[in-house]
């Protein structure tokens, strides 16, 4: 089940981010969030407007999806938003991911958004090729940019304009 996130779902959000952030291939962030800014993020994401929701499989929160504001304070870009999506590393490869990417596309014109904005690491083959089961594209990709453990990656970006 797909729920609006509540404030008591950020210990399971954290903690299927920070599982990201050790996994080094699903995140540019390199160091565990803890939980003071966890909330923090929570507090400034204006959840009327930009949705955050979990997914719930036997009352546990096993993923979750943010649909974000893309370039604050440009306005022309308002029909623009980013979409973040992560999965607890025990239920990867199930079609959850699937049902998470299906969840934004269906809800985003909801909140009067045109196009969905992914950005991520190059070397993230499941996750390109979930958001290619979509339609969405590359639509820009900045080679050799993100620094992880020594390696170099792409910063990739893929778009789907919606109907």
């Amino acid at each position: 089940m797909i729920r609006k996130a509540k404030i008591t779902d950020l210990g399971a959000i954290n903690t299927i981010f920070n599982q990201a952030v050790e996994a080094r291939h699903q995140t540019a962030a390199l160091n565990p969030i803890t939980t003071e800014q966890r909330l923090q993020w929570y507090n400034d994401h204006d959840v009327d407007n930009y949705p955050l929701f979990v997914l719930e499989v036997d009352g546990q929160v096993i993923g979750w999806l943010s649909i974000s504001k893309y370039r604050r304070g440009r306005e022309a870009l308002r029909q623009v938003a980013e979409v973040t999506y992560y999965l607890h590393k025990d239920f990867q490869g199930q079609g959850y991911g699937t049902m998470l990417v299906d969840h934004a596309v269906k809800i985003a014109p909801e909140f009067g958004f045109r196009v969905l904005v992914a950005i991520l690491l190059g070397h993230n083959r499941r996750s390109i090729r979930l958001l290619q089961k979509f339609n969405f594209e590359e639509w820009g990709n900045l080679p050799r940019t993100v620094l992880i453990d020594g390696d170099l990656y792409d910063h990739c970006f893929y778009g789907l304009t919606l109907k």
